[in-house]
């Protein structure tokens, strides 16, 4: 029996079946079996080693494909289960998977491993990959594994054999004498490793994340094809550091949390000043084309039935009722109706569309709101600004007709990009397009059209960028009640996260029965587009902290200007200074204390004051002041006229400017 095999430049070729791709890899040339790790057919990444039983297309894989550094950490996990079982021996290993940008193994020992014993088991790994055995499966029998695993004293091995489906073959790979229970694919040996690699950190971790279950010592690496690579990632790492809004928000003064708020921000003065100015710029932008609106906090928890998001989405919901319903259950003056706080905005927005009748006339309508959500998140996942259980979503709503579906998308689209440049974000966008997830309400010929619309949309998009922004398609990863846009900005260190989103639904306006009177006087259902730019502006500040370094543009700055007197024969004119530039909208203020400049200056510039001015009795005398700009070691003398008219001119936000220019070009 023979198979038909087509390769990478679709030249089509027959094999027996059952040939192997390193037969059909050492039949083209010994260089490609050499330099080949794995091979992927019809797409799925493969051990070269397997047996190939059906019609296919065939890639070989060698260490530089993108597709090969999951391969490379996954073997490098291996590699660290290995070298710590050489070194300590008695220790049982557990789950060691990949992750994203790297790779952790959990491993059982009665003392747990420390950041010290990294290099040690780091020198022991490079002996192992040096030795460069090859990696070799074999398919076993439950039985027989479990004896394999119990004998060596693995019970968290046994453990896994038992949960492992019974329609599933288990498969043992070997590293030479050393065997581990795993999934695979593999690359053909353990050299193909190669040196790229660090041991990252070490962290408590329970068996299978059930803090009832034991104790584990996680150790976290990281793994590249090339070290380059990862010298690359470690720079972005220990910049990464420096830049953490956790690090920069203590230092600025702008926020902190504590345990009897797990998950909510405490402001402070100057870190509400920057969230406040965040909202009046997003403010004027929706303006002209939204209706600000505010839909209540707490709501009974049957509109949350009726949209769907109490079967669908309560273990993220919080669920309230009043102290004394708690207190005091068989009570029947109290209220004993279950209310939830709400996780999001768009049932709320139904509402207020509902209310009073709408005519085709009338849409598009813009609902626009900077709302306060709850959603549960596990503490163990809470991360300063980045994840938290209260937030501002700056969330929008429109009801258009299908017709007016793909404009709006592309206006929506308009405006998150220009709201990401104003923001600094401008390189490295990508746009995902989210399709149908396994768990979803609406009809299938409901999400086909949801889908064919925003695919369009993303290819005018793509189009009118001139390709310069990147399209994706992420497949299963929409709401359950529509396909979305995912908005993914590149940072300045190039991280990425997504912020802005556009989701289609057609499901939640049928749920309400929401509905316009059309041109024919019949009731039609409005489309509703759930639109997000910043997303969660708590998360959305904490990334503008990381991506500026705390170094913000004039304009974002909670304190823009402090005034600092050399001498206290300067304090008047320090204060006369300072009420100036309040006077233009400045945030300033005079810092009169009875300290050195020198020491006033490294304490502002440490809270990322973007400008300091320095007076002593001279610039009292000249009416000038002493510039020095966060950053900079120089120094420049400027009349106060001067000065007034730069920083009012840096401190005006970009869309001010832009304003201004257009109403000097109409003259």
């Amino acid at each position: 029996m023979t198979i038909s095999l087509t390769f990478p430049d679709g030249a089509q070729r027959e094999f027996p079946s059952g040939i192997t791709g390193v037969d059909i890899a050492k039949g083209i040339s010994p260089s490609l079996l050499k330099r080949t790790v794995a091979m992927a057919l019809d797409g799925t990444v493969v051990d070269l080693a397997d047996p190939i039983e059906r019609d296919a297309r065939i890639e070989f894989l060698n260490r530089e494909d993108p597709r090969a550094l999951e391969l490379i950490r996954h073997d490098t996990a291996h590699v660290l289960a290995e070298a710590v079982q050489e070194l300590f021996p008695g220790t049982q290993v557990t789950i060691g998977p990949v992750i994203e940008n790297g790779f952790f193994y959990d491993f059982a020992r009665n003392e747990p491993f420390t950041p010290e014993d990294l290099p040690v088991i780091e020198k022991k790994m490079r002996e192992i990959i040096a030795r460069d055995k090859p990696f070799t499966k074999e398919i076993w029998s439950r039985d027989k594994a479990k004896d394999f695993f119990a004998a060596k004293g693995e019970a968290y091995k046994v453990e896994l054999v038992d949960a492992i489906p019974a329609d599933q073959s288990l498969k043992m790979y070997a590293q030479g004498a050393w065997i581990d229970l795993c999934r695979g694919p593999h690359m053909t040996s353990v050299g193909k490793v190669g040196n790229a690699f660090k041991l990252m950190k070490t962290a408590g971790a329970y068996w299978r994340g059930d803090s009832n279950n034991a104790m584990l010592t996680r150790i976290y690496g990281t793994a590249f094809a090339k070290q380059e690579d990862l010298d690359a990632y470690l720079k972005q790492i220990e910049e990464a550091e420096k830049r953490d809004h956790r690090k920069l928000g203590r230092e600025m003064d702008l926020f902190h949390f504590q345990e009897e708020g797990p998950g909510v921000v405490f402001w402070h003065s100057k870190g509400w000043r920057l969230f406040q100015e965040i909202i009046a710029y997003m403010r004027r932008r929706l303006a002209a084309d939204y209706e600000e609106v505010n839909a209540p906090q707490v709501l009974d928890k049957s509109l949350w039935e009726t949209s769907g998001h109490w079967g669908w989405y309560q273990d993220n919901m919080f669920a309230v009722k009043s102290a004394s319903a708690f207190e005091n259950p068989n009570d029947k003056d109290r209220d004993h109706k279950v209310f939830a706080l709400k996780p999001m905005n768009c049932p709320g927005h139904v509402q207020i569309f509902k209310h009073g009748l709408k005519s085709y006339r009338d849409l598009p309508i813009r609902l626009a709101e900077f709302g306060n959500v709850h959603r549960y998140e596990p503490s163990g996942a809470l991360h300063g600004l980045m994840r938290v259980r209260g937030f501002t979503q700056d969330d929008a709503h429109v009801f258009c007709t299908e017709d007016q579906l793909a404009a709006e998308c592309l206006k929506i689209n308009d405006l998150i990009l220009s709201v990401y440049e104003d923001f600094g974000f401008t390189d490295d966008l990508v746009i995902k397009l989210s399709t149908r997830p396994e768990k979803r309400v609406g009809s299938d010929a409901v999400w086909d059209h949801a889908e064919a619309v925003m695919g369009k949309v993303l290819e005018q998009i793509a189009a009118q960028s001139g390709n310069r922004i990147k399209t994706e398609i992420n497949p299963g990863e929409g709401a359950f009640y529509g396909p979305k846009f995912e908005y993914v900005l590149r940072d300045a260190i190039g991280r990425d996260w997504q912020c802005g989103t556009t989701q289609v639904d057609f499901n939640l306006p049928e749920r309400f029965g929401a509905f316009y009177i059309g041109a024919d006087g019949e009731k039609k259902q409005p489309v509703m587009v759930h639109r997000a730019i910043c997303g969660s502006l708590e998360r959305f500040t904490g990334i503008l902290i990381e991506h500026h370094a705390g170094h913000f543009p004039l304009w974002l700055a909670p304190e823009q200007v402090v005034v600092c007197p050399i001498v206290s024969d300067a304090d008047a004119y320090a204060e006369e200074v300072t009420m100036a530039l309040l006077s233009e909208g400045l945030r300033a203020r005079a810092d009169l204390r009875n300290e050195k400049i020198s020491y006033k200056v490294r304490e502002h510039s440490l809270a990322k004051v973007p400008v300091i001015l320095a007076v002593g009795k001279r610039e009292a005398e000249e009416k000038t002041v002493t510039i020095r700009r966060l950053g900079s070691q120089a120094q420049t003398v400027m009349s106060l006229a001067e000065v007034m008219a730069v920083l009012t001119g840096e401190a005006q936000a970009p869309d001010l400017v832009r304003k201004a220019k257009a109403k000097a070009l109409r003259g």
